[in-house]
């Protein structure tokens, strides 16, 4: 029953909700929710204990700093991609076929998610993450309080883009762990290096929008959207998924996973833009209103901008000029009175019914159907 264990894995994206213990089918997926999030996990570690105990025999110091690297991959996170990438293998193959050939490759995508989430941080100057401080803050904090020499900031980034650089070089050695044909592993790589241009495409956009935000415009933010964030966290580990159970490129479950992951992903990213002015820091483990300090221009804002009055506008200019909480409420206030908020739950809810038909009459396994739909709902409606 692994295959509809791992259908589970919708419900560990949902918000929070008592335990509906009367209803035997949910409780039972709730029970094997962790099967696939904890086989990634022990993948991740046993890989990752191997890594570092070769780095320490460099240097005592390489190990401290391959040990910072593997806490960032095993610090938490929903395996997301892992996640997307499983169902759109198991959608292809069915639910008989053994998981741990493929287990590997699954579990790299962490590993490539780990590089973007500590470069991000140094890019955005993040404080935090997961609750915890990011990569190059904590870092930066060692540096100083062991008296060393220099910048104790410059040598946090430093190490953060090396912890970055590293992830994505593990990624590379535990996908060749596989055992997949070949030739089926080098489409499997042409699919994966696609996500990653991809990925460094929306990742250059976001950053270019971030400091020309007054010239930035809503159809340049849907595209740093789909491309930084819609992209490598469903679009293409579906397709990368299919593509290590041999699917064609051509084949009608690939377009419909295309569709899918497109409009999932998009609402993602948009859930994402929500939760980083409006969500509880407890819960995603970040600030609120990062994005209203720094004037990103999301997609939320850009709305906000086209919806405002004259007089709202002229507040909304202040957006990155302030970065004190109370302004920021404030501005967060004036960002839902222009409607913003409401139009954007509307792009969400319009993704997600487009995927859902994206999958009607798809030939994909029932147990991986039942997933998908479950995912839709479940990563575009969560609290982090």
């Amino acid at each position: 029953m692994a295959n509809d264990a791992v259908a589970g894995n919708a419900l560990r994206l949902a918000p929070a909700q008592p335990e509906a213990t009367d209803d035997p089918v949910r409780g039972a997926l709730a029970a094997l929710t962790d099967d696939l999030v904890g086989r990634v996990d022990d993948t991740l570690a046993a890989f990752l204990a191997a890594e570092v105990a070769a780095l320490t025999e460099i240097d005592a110091a390489m190990g401290g700093f391959a040990a910072t690297a593997r806490d960032c991959v095993l610090a938490g996170g929903k395996r997301v991609r892992p996640t997307f990438a499983y169902w759109g293998w198991r959608g292809v193959v069915g639910g008989d076929e053994p998981l741990a050939a493929v287990l590997p490759a699954l579990s790299a995508l962490e590993l490539l998610h780990t590089f973007a989430l500590v470069h991000d941080d140094v890019m955005d100057a993040s404080d935090t993450r997961r609750g915890r401080p990011t990569a190059h803050r904590a870092a930066a904090a060692r540096h100083a309080a062991a008296g060393h020499t220099g910048d104790p900031d410059r040598f946090g980034e430093a190490v953060a883009v090396l912890v970055g650089d590293l992830c994505v070089v593990w990624a590379d050695r535990l996908m060749a762990h596989a055992a997949v044909p070949p030739g089926r592993l080098l489409d499997v790589r042409r699919c994966y290096d696609r996500m990653r241009v991809e990925t460094i495409a929306g990742q250059y956009l976001d950053v270019l929008g971030s400091n020309d935000a007054a010239n930035w415009s809503l159809d340049r933010a849907l595209r740093v959207a789909r491309y930084k964030t819609a992209g490598y966290t469903v679009q293409r580990p579906l397709l990368f998924g299919s593509c290590l159970a041999g699917a064609d490129a051509d084949a009608p479950l690939t377009a419909a996973y295309t569709r899918y992951g497109l409009a999932v992903g998009e609402a993602f990213q948009l859930r994402d833009d929500l939760l980083g002015v409006y969500g509880d820091p407890a819960t995603t483990g970040k600030p609120a209103g990062d994005d209203l300090r720094t004037g990103k221009p999301t997609v939320l804002l850009m709305l906000a901008r086209q919806l405002a009055t004259a007089t709202q506008r002229r507040a909304l200019e202040r957006v990155g000029a302030f970065t004190g909480a109370r302004e920021v409420a404030r501005l967060a206030e004036l960002v839902a009175d222009t409607g913003a908020v409401a139009h954007v739950e509307r792009m969400i809810s319009d993704r997600v019914a487009e995927a859902l038909a994206a999958l009607d009459g798809a030939p994909v396994d029932g147990a991986a159907r039942t997933a998908l739909t479950g995912l839709a709902v479940a990563a575009t409606d969560r609290r982090a």
